[in-house]
């Protein structure tokens, strides 16, 4: 391991050859040929972690390999696994709440009695949680070990809270969920425990009666599944028997935060070494209101993923979807006018629909004034088998799409997507194993985008036109704005791009109509990450764009007649915009613009 990794160190010293992914497989190979054992010694998932351990464990041995900065920076990106968990800037976390009743039954939903509503026991991040127990502290905790082992930079952490509808859950549930994540975050930055550790916390949950063990929870579980599978049951009455089963009942006596426990790990997040620079939750529209954002707020969100999946109202019904369009108008305006980021779900292929609707219905979200999301999760109904959607499935009245047409439907709505529109993803994480009838194409995105780029077609949305991982000259970008309307306000999308049209970073103003306070709803850069207070060649951030986009920002709400901006930061970004002026009001940071 070691001879490897000093060959690599006195190649990149070198300088003479490219060093690429290629290049490094190249290099292993012939080290693991020379053990003449046929096994794998030298892998480039160990290299990064053994690096990183004599680096802090051994450091006398870690001087005698005489790695300067310069070296060392190109070593951690040739050895970094999975390079673009962080290409959007920051170290995505995502967690899972546990399993509890759903006030809605929709049709295609999958009814897993081990997870939470629409989730299944076998996608990544559901098996993370399970293996911690839901427990929000642990699944941060050890997401964050695996992302460091892998090398990516983790100090700005985005959040991301999924399972169910969050507004289902008990406030007090919500906010000792929210407290735990913070704690994790800030204990993992070298605070030190704050309470238990993740050493205790497994032997609490352990005490409890609780476990992880896949075949012990499948002996609990499976005769509850049989009968929501049968629909001699349903999902909520088995969820209640869980929820009442002692280890659970034990587990949540301690599951508890104050407020004050809260405002603390906030307070002590703001300038700790690792900060949470977004914080996203999942629920439905019709349990949005000017309240509950509000609440939201107050416990550091800043984005809201929104399940949408139709506008049309006999879709909407034929699928149980029990929501109206007033409703979803309703949400929309209440979570943008709070500044939040707006993030819907939407799915095509659903009970009723045929792929000339669908195209018709994702048009009308994207350019409706009532509508307009930031960003899109586009995904094509799957059937599973503890879904209701069995049936209709059973009578042919429900059937997938082929793939070519489904492919093509996506195609066309990529092509609709605008500037300011990001199609986050176009599949769930769901085991091609656990799905009866639909796409089991995992890498259904890419056959989208190859058949883009063969059609050579002009592709707006901000995804396919992320710098990513590349490096970037900030001298060639420009500043671009785009403005578009909503019913409640005059939005306008800044954007840096390249002299090939790709963004390195943007930003949401909004305008609101009849307000004399703007709001900046979201600043992103993107490229490698950069560590906090740090800087790296090529890269994006750092580079001062945040800052002049918010200038700009200013500027054009000035012009525009407001009196002050306010801007919805998350908590580990408070210091950042205090240092472009802005100071603390109430749930936002507010700058005057005399």
């Amino acid at each position: 391991m070691e001879q490897a990794l000093l060959d690599i160190i006195a190649a990149i010293k070198a300088n003479d050859q490219p060093l690429d992914a290629a290049w490094l497989d190249r290099l292993l190979r012939r080290h693991n040929r020379a053990t003449h054992d046929q096994l794998r010694r030298v892998a480039k998932r160990r290299l990064l972690p053994y690096y990183l351990s004599v680096r802090q464990n051994d450091q006398a041995h870690w001087q005698s390999w005489q790695v300067d900065p310069a070296t060392e920076r190109v070593l951690l990106r040739l050895l970094q696994m999975k390079p673009r968990r962080t290409a959007s800037g920051v170290a995505t976390i995502t967690v899972i709440t546990k399993p509890w009743p759903c006030s809605s039954d929709c049709l295609y939903c999958p009814n897993d009695v081990r997870m939470p509503k629409s989730y299944l026991a076998d996608e990544p991040a559901c098996q993370r949680a399970e293996r911690n127990y839901f427990d929000p502290y642990l699944q941060v905790r050890s997401r964050l070990v695996a992302l460091s082992e892998m090398g990516h930079i983790t100090d700005k952490v985005e959040l991301i809270v999924l399972g169910g509808t969050w507004s289902d859950y008990p406030r007090d549930y919500q906010l000792w969920y929210v407290t735990e994540l913070f704690r994790a975050v800030n204990d993992f930055g070298g605070r030190g425990y704050e309470g238990d550790g993740p050493e205790e916390r497994d032997r609490r949950y352990r005490a409890c009666g609780c476990t992880y063990d896949r075949d012990e929870l499948l002996r609990r579980t499976s005769s509850l599944q049989r009968d929501v599978n049968a629909g001699t049951s349903t999902y909520n009455e088995a969820i209640a028997i869980q929820g009442r089963r002692d280890e659970w009942q034990r587990a949540s006596a301690w599951q508890r935060a104050t407020p004050g426990d809260l405002w603390r790990e906030h307070a002590y997040n703001e300038t700790a070494s690792h900060r949470v620079v977004g914080l996203t939750i999942e629920t439905r529209p019709d349990l949005i209101t000017p309240q509950t954002a509000r609440q939201m707020r107050e416990l550091g969100c800043t984005k809201i993923q929104m399940g949408i999946q139709s506008l049309d109202e006999q879709i909407l019904a034929a699928n149980h979807r029990n929501v109206s369009l007033e409703q979803i108008v309703g949400a929309f305006a209440s979570l943008r006018l709070a500044g939040f980021k707006i993030q819907v779900h939407f799915m095509a292929n659903l009970l009723g629909a045929t792929t000339a609707s669908d195209e018709a219905d994702y048009r009308r979200l994207i350019s409706d004034e009532r509508f307009c999301p930031d960003e899109v999760k586009l995904y094509p109904c799957c059937l599973v088998e503890s879904a209701h959607l069995m049936e209709a499935y059973a009578t042919g009245a429900w059937q997938p799409y082929g793939h070519d047409e489904l492919v093509e439907l996506l195609v066309a709505d990529t092509l609709a997507t605008p500037a300011y529109t990001r199609i986050s993803r176009m599949i769930r994480d769901i085991s091609t194993t656990d799905i009866v009838a639909g796409n089991k194409k995992t890498n259904l995105r890419q056959m989208v985008e190859a058949r883009l780029r063969e059609r050579e077609a002009t592709v707006r949305e901000i995804r396919m036109r992320e710098v990513a991982t590349d490096d970037v000259d900030p001298s060639e970008l420009r500043l671009d704005c785009i403005g578009y309307p909503t019913t409640v306000s005059d939005e306008r999308f800044l954007q840096w791009v390249t002299p090939q049209g790709r963004i390195a970073g943007f930003l949401r103003l909004s305008l609101p109509k009849g307000g004399d306070v703007a709001m900046i709803r979201e600043v992103h850069v993107y490229g490698r990450v950069a560590g906090l207070g740090s800087s790296q060649h090529g890269a994006a951030q750092h580079a001062g764009l945040g800052r002049q986009l918010v200038e700009e920002a200013c500027a054009l709400a000035r012009e525009a007649g407001f009196a002050a901006i306010d801007v919805i930061s998350a908590v580990g970004t408070r210091n950042y915009y205090r240092g472009l002026g802005f100071f603390d009001h109430d749930l936002y940071q507010r700058r005057a613009l005399d």
